[in-house]
């Protein structure tokens, strides 16, 4: 008896629970993959349609799992048409934002071989440009696809903006290659650094021309005073400026020996007689000559000659005997 009571209660609960799964929202019950893709394509050929100028509420029909793909692609060809019989600013933006993730990729691969000071989003925005041009020039009669056409568009106008920035000839740059790439081969050749003679017969060019070029060279490569050396975090943020010498600078051990020879001189003065001292100062400091200090003290110039020959050899005994200690 007891079975037969539990029996319609069983049922019960299995079918609430049916009705809960049918009735929870989207993330609760695992969708298949191909649909939830699918439905995602669908919402694109909307958006395509909508551009395109079609009714929102006729936009799109619910495709068929296999047919979703084909619908995007023929927005796509749509959309072309759109803009090349029409000239329509919205079909023209519309393409524009589709091909948008090839300016990314295009201008990843270029900035591979670039240096860390160039940004990667500079780049992009150069190939913008490349893009819009390339949507406005494409034919679609050509048995070309855009992304071909539009990738060597991109590239190209990645390098020509970057050729406009560079305040280095193309000329140089052409040597600076060609000079890397015999060093190179003879290196390879020799198992050892070449000379500047062999580099020079290797490129059929005299060795004067062969230093012009290295001249040029030398304003090729540049670096930033404020950016870290490699391992900087390691050894305290240290830059490049922080390692180039200022030869203007005072040479601290030369400021200290010059400060205790001053001293040293001006306590031997002091120790100095009367009129010494006094010939000393006229004669160092005032710039008078011996004629002229003899007037001032009353005596001949023979007589100040003696006086600072004698002061010189008490100061000179005075600072060697001050070394000494």
């Amino acid at each position: 008896m007891s079975m037969d009571l539990d029996a319609p209660v069983a049922l019960r609960a299995a079918r609430d629970s049916a009705a809960r799964a049918l009735t929870a929202p989207v993330g609760v019950v695992p969708q298949p993959r191909d649909i939830v893709a699918h439905d995602q394509e669908v919402e694109l050929a909307a958006d395509v349609d909508e551009v395109l100028g079609a009714p929102a509420a006729t936009a799109v029909e619910l495709p068929t799992q296999r047919s979703g793909l084909a619908d995007v692609d023929v927005a796509i060809i749509a959309m072309w048409d759109r803009f090349k019989t029409t000239a329509c600013p919205q079909a023209r933006e519309a393409l524009i934002l589709h091909y948008a993730p090839l300016v990314s990729a295009v201008a990843g691969r270029v900035g591979m071989r670039l240096p860390s000071t160039v940004e990667q989003a500079d780049l992009v925005s150069y190939g913008m440009f490349g893009l819009i041009d390339a949507v406005e020039k494409y034919q679609t009669d050509r048995a070309v696809k855009f992304e071909s056409y539009a990738s060597s568009r991109i590239r190209g106008a990645i390098i020509d903006e970057l050729r406009a920035m560079d305040w280095v000839p193309r000329s140089v740059r052409t040597k600076a290659r060609a000079v890397d790439r015999a060093h190179a081969e003879l290196e390879a050749s020799l198992h050892r650094t070449p000379s500047e003679e062999e580099i020079a017969r290797h490129l059929h060019m005299p060795l004067s021309e062969l230093r012009a070029i290295y001249t040029q060279l030398s304003s090729v490569n540049v670096a930033a005073l404020d950016e870290l050396l490699g391992g900087a975090e390691r050894t305290g943020n240290v830059s490049l400026g922080d390692t180039l010498g200022d030869d203007g600078s005072d040479d601290p051990a030369s400021s200290i020996e010059a400060d205790e020879t001053t001293y040293l001189l001006a306590r031997a003065i002091e120790q100095l007689g009367e009129r010494e001292r006094i010939v000393v100062v006229l004669y160092y400091y005032e710039g008078m000559t011996l004629a002229e200090i003899g007037r001032v003290l009353g005596v001949t110039e023979s007589r100040i000659s003696q006086m600072h020959t004698a002061a010189m050899t008490r100061l000179r005994t005075r600072l060697v005997d001050a070394e000494r200690f």
